[in-house]
């Protein structure tokens, strides 16, 4: 979620906005440190700190302080679940609810272009007038915190922006078009190449990128590494060229082709007659998908490879592994 620019939106449009964020969390809880929701005065909100009872009672604070005219900016509060909100996480979860309006746009929007430029750190102060104040860094530094809520000048890190995983899809046929929605709304950056200018829809997710190649299989060498690629053009032979020169390349985390295992074994035998190694052959994931999903309608084989990609991602280290004893 674009944070700031939310709030800058909130500012202008309604006078008035809510950043809430989670700034501390022990034990069990239903988001990690670092969650947010944007809330507006007419009870809209954009972003999540995890739903349940926690939410719907810091929703209900913010909607009393949005509405009154003058009062605290900053309110930090902790959040013993278990007793104070019988949610059956156990944790405590501390909360930090600020209030922005028009005196707050320079700000506002000096953070929302940072926002824009892509994920930045911040380090946060609480000064002695009770407001927040942050300095755009370069590289975070170390969280000084020791208790749920910190005492003027005490400097706690923030984080803004996902870190999005670059995913080059190749083809933009059915199940391509039903991938791409898929991944809208998930941490990748799409680069969607096709040979055929047509094949595009008219609006596309604010994540990913369409590519009019005629050369789709080049654009496998401009890929950053550590980049994951899903081959699905309408043709075979292209199908067949692209894998094979981004196997060749070995720097892509994952190379997944759509087909069927008859599929894979001709390309397999393609690949060695150009020298291919076995081991990278055995790299590709085809057919592509979570095997324990079998339906093969567009939309089911996105979800499905939008998992695959999700376990990817999380395996290759771009996010912590959740708690087994997460749920609540």
């Amino acid at each position: 979620m674009a944070v700031w620019a939310r709030i800058a939106e909130t500012i202008a449009r309604h006078g008035r906005a809510a950043l809430v964020s989670v700034v501390r969390v022990a034990g069990s809880s239903p988001r990690e440190a670092g969650a947010r929701l944007v809330a507006r005065p007419d009870g809209g909100f954009w972003g999540t700190i995890g739903g349940g009872r926690l939410e719907y009672e810091v929703l209900a604070e913010t909607a009393a302080a949005l509405a009154k005219p003058a009062g605290a900016r900053a309110t930090f509060r902790t959040w013993t679940l278990g007793p104070d909100l019988a949610q059956c996480c156990g944790g405590v979860v501390t909360t930090l609810t600020e209030i922005f309006d028009g005196r707050d746009q320079e700000t506002v929007a000096a953070l929302a272009a940072a926002e824009r430029g892509g994920p930045f750190s911040v380090i946060a102060r609480l000064g002695d007038d009770g407001d927040v104040r942050r300095e755009i860094v370069a590289t975070p530094a170390a969280a000084a915190v020791r208790t749920g809520r910190p005492e003027a000048g005490d400097p706690f890190p923030e984080a803004y922006g996902d870190e999005l995983t670059p995913v080059l899809l190749f083809g933009a046929g059915h199940v391509g078009r039903a991938l791409v929605l898929a991944l809208a709304p998930l941490p990748f950056a799409v680069r969607w190449i096709d040979s055929r200018a047509d094949a595009f829809p008219a609006h596309v997710p604010a994540n990913a990128v369409p590519v009019h190649s005629e050369t789709p299989d080049l654009e496998v060498d401009a890929a950053p590494a550590g980049a994951l690629a899903l081959v699905m053009t309408h043709a075979h032979a292209t199908d067949y060229a692209i894998a094979t020169r981004a196997l060749f390349r070995d720097s892509f985390d994952l190379v997944g082709m759509i087909g069927s295992a008859t599929k894979r074994a001709r390309f397999a035998s393609q690949a060695r007659g150009l020298g291919l190694p076995e081991e990278a052959i055995a790299r590709l994931v085809c057919p592509i998908g979570l095997p324990e999903i079998g339906g093969k309608t567009p939309a089911v084989i996105a979800a499905s490879v939008a998992a695959q990609l999700l376990v990817a991602r999380e395996r290759l280290g771009a996010v912590p592994r959740r708690e087994k004893s997460r749920t609540i």
